[in-house]
């Protein structure tokens, strides 16, 4: 199986994508690393976003994306943007979209520790995150 793991920060959506087979685990490369909307109050910028990650799902056969839940009130809030990207996700009719929890996180890498060191993985420190949201989701 093949995710894609996200952590929306600001305008951003940051992916990592990670593939699992045969208990195997796998950092395939990406073109991209994270994505950014621009111009949220504009709809058609909004379609450009969502158009964006479709064609990441199409290219790199994704079956799942996986987005780190955010607060939606509280000292530790996602914005209005965050909120805006969310949703285009979710509306990408060809992939599902599950929303995951940091203690549903956290519970998940107690059970099964992380195998690699995030150093190790050769991904850029900002990709942690959506790393370890997609080693969640792949380890239930």
């Amino acid at each position: 199986m093949r995710v894609c793991g996200i952590e929306i920060k600001g305008s951003e959506a940051i992916l990592c994508l990670m593939s699992k087979d045969q208990g195997l685990f796998a950092l395939p490369d990406c073109r991209l690393n994270r994505l950014a909307l621009t111009q949220d109050y504009d709809a058609e910028s909004v379609r450009k976003f969502q158009f964006a990650m479709k064609k990441l799902i199409e290219d790199y056969k994704i079956e799942h994306l996986i987005i780190k839940e955010r607060p939606q009130k509280g000292k530790f809030a996602g914005g209005a943007v965050g909120f805006k990207i969310e949703a285009a996700l979710q509306l990408i009719d060809t992939c599902p979209t599950t929303i995951m929890s940091g203690t549903a996180q956290k519970e998940q890498i107690k059970r099964h520790p992380l195998p690699v060191d995030f150093k190790a993985t050769g991904l850029k420190a900002f990709q942690e995150t959506a790393y370890i949201t997609a080693y969640a989701f792949l380890t239930r």
